[in-house]
């Protein structure tokens, strides 16, 4: 029984629900029960035709769950609609669903949730603990949303600029999270880039290459974290670099900068650099005060004063630290490595064990206790 390819079709099962008339939260229950039916049947008599024995065996599942509360008249009226069994066309229909899932009624947040649950197939529990959340807290959030876009249609999607901000926030997720979801946020960020003129889908395209480029080298045998300074450039992917900086030079090139554009051009800046000591940090630090023109965002200061740091002296960076919010995620690991650049030692360490601490998951907490461990070392010889 393969799984994998359940949740590979999970996608164009729903949306050929929703399109024959489902609400989305009827029609995503409706497919699940069709997956739990699958699981049982399939192992002793596996379909000639998957997602055809999946389409119907969910719309039957959404038929039996609405005669149970629609009226007499909508029940006959869907029976009539009830698609026979047979071969299901080959659609692709993943990026429709993102544009449902990313309704402008939706905040990023809850339009991420859902988007990870209905179309990457992630468990709630997952994706609670992704938001470092309680689960329940997080069902409720995705039930919410559910009955937010409950009856809409895919004639009124969300806009582009939505759709984007949840493909970003999705490739961050499978980046970074447990589940792969950054390869499948790359090919659909393709598609949109192709069929949309939207600077803006390049610029995200760019930036997801550049950074999935880095991404083999980001970690170690042991599973544990590389910083960028660290990493071995000559395990970098060189043609989705330069696949990225061509895409960025051509997005730049229109004159229409945002959010994502920007940030591509502080990642080519990295990925240009042959060794650590050689990144054009001058550079960087301009591109991030173009990106805290546009966003006004405390995280990209953060990133700045980092910037700063490698540009004019860790204490302009510590300078740039101190207007920020202490509260910020990662906020103490930065003091921390801009105090060990200026040779407070003592402090440094101090800062590495509280963010240790604080870290959001566990390969992050043990490179941080790594680096405080290090520092007391260093400091008792």
């Amino acid at each position: 029984m393969n799984e994998a390819l359940l949740r590979s079709l999970t996608p164009s099962v729903l949306a050929v629900l929703v399109r024959r008339g489902a609400d989305f939260a009827a029609a995503e229950d409706a497919v699940q029960d069709a997956f739990v039916e699958a699981l049982r049947v399939w192992p002793a008599d596996p379909p000639r035709d998957p997602k055809g024995w999946l389409v119907t065996v969910a719309w039957r599942k959404f038929l039996d769950a609405t005669r149970s509360e629609a009226a007499r008249r909508r029940r006959e009226e869907l029976v009539d609609e009830e698609p026979a069994p047979g071969t299901a066309p080959a659609v692709d229909d993943t990026l429709q669903l993102y544009f449902l899932c990313a309704h402008p009624s939706l905040t990023p947040s809850s339009a991420v949730a859902l988007t990870l649950r209905a179309v990457g197939g992630l468990t709630t529990r997952q994706i609670a603990q992704a938001y470092l959340v309680p689960e329940a807290t997080m069902a409720q959030r995705i039930s919410r949303a559910k009955r937010t876009v409950s009856g809409v249609r895919f004639a009124r999607p969300g806009d582009v600029a939505t759709v984007l901000r949840v493909l970003y926030l999705v490739f961050n997720e499978g980046y970074s999270g447990d589940v792969d979801l950054a390869a499948e946020a790359i090919r659909l960020t393709r598609q949109l880039a192709a069929a949309v003129d939207h600077p803006e889908a390049a610029g995200l395209l760019a930036l997801m290459l550049l950074h999935h480029a880095r991404r083999a080298a980001r970690t170690a045998p042991d599973g544990s974290l590389v910083p960028l300074a660290e990493q071995d450039r000559s395990r970098w992917d060189t043609a989705a670099i330069a696949e990225g900086v061509a895409i960025l030079q051509a997005a730049l090139a229109r004159d229409r900068l945002g959010e994502f554009q920007a940030q591509a051009a502080v990642a080519a800046l990295h990925a240009d650099a042959p060794t650590a000591g050689e990144t054009d940090w001058v550079q960087i630090v301009e591109w991030y005060d173009e990106l805290a023109r546009l966003t006004d965002n405390p995280v990209v200061r953060l990133n700045r004063a980092v910037a700063v740091g490698e540009a004019d002296g860790p204490r302009a960076g510590l300078a740039a630290l101190a207007g920020l919010d202490e509260s910020l995620p990662r906020h103490t690991a930065v003091a921390a490595y801009l105090h060990e650049r200026d040779g407070n030692l003592a402090k440094a360490a101090r800062l590495y064990a509280e963010a240790a601490h604080k870290a959001p998951d566990l390969a992050e907490r043990d490179h941080l206790t790594r680096q405080a461990a290090r520092l007391n070392t260093r400091r008792s010889r």
